[in-house]
């Protein structure tokens, strides 16, 4: 999959296998796939929520940009970072 998929209105979900897990021992969030698991700071937490599939990535950046009050432009750049890692590593689809 290409870094163009990443469209305002792509719908990112988590891949099958793939889950958001709040790690109670280690106190953090963490993203576990198979023989895969990422440790999560709350941001990435807070973007991660938001792909169920349902919500295009246009309506993920509205909504992150209003709750921290942020640039628009400025979060949109870090949400497709992360998104983009994620693509890549195969643990999100659209």
């Amino acid at each position: 999959m290409t870094m163009d998929a990443l469209t305002e209105a792509a719908r990112p979900h988590l891949l099958r296998g793939v889950k958001l897990k709040n790690d109670e021992v280690r106190k953090s969030w963490v993203l576990l796939a198979p023989e895969r698991y990422l440790r999560l700071n709350a941001i990435s937490v807070d973007i991660l929520q938001r792909c169920d599939g349902e919500s295009d990535l246009a309506k993920i950046v509205d909504d992150l940009a209003a709750k921290y009050g942020a640039d628009r432009a400025v979060i949109d750049n870090d949400v497709r970072a992360l998104l983009n890692g994620l693509l890549e590593k195969r643990m999100l689809g659209l």
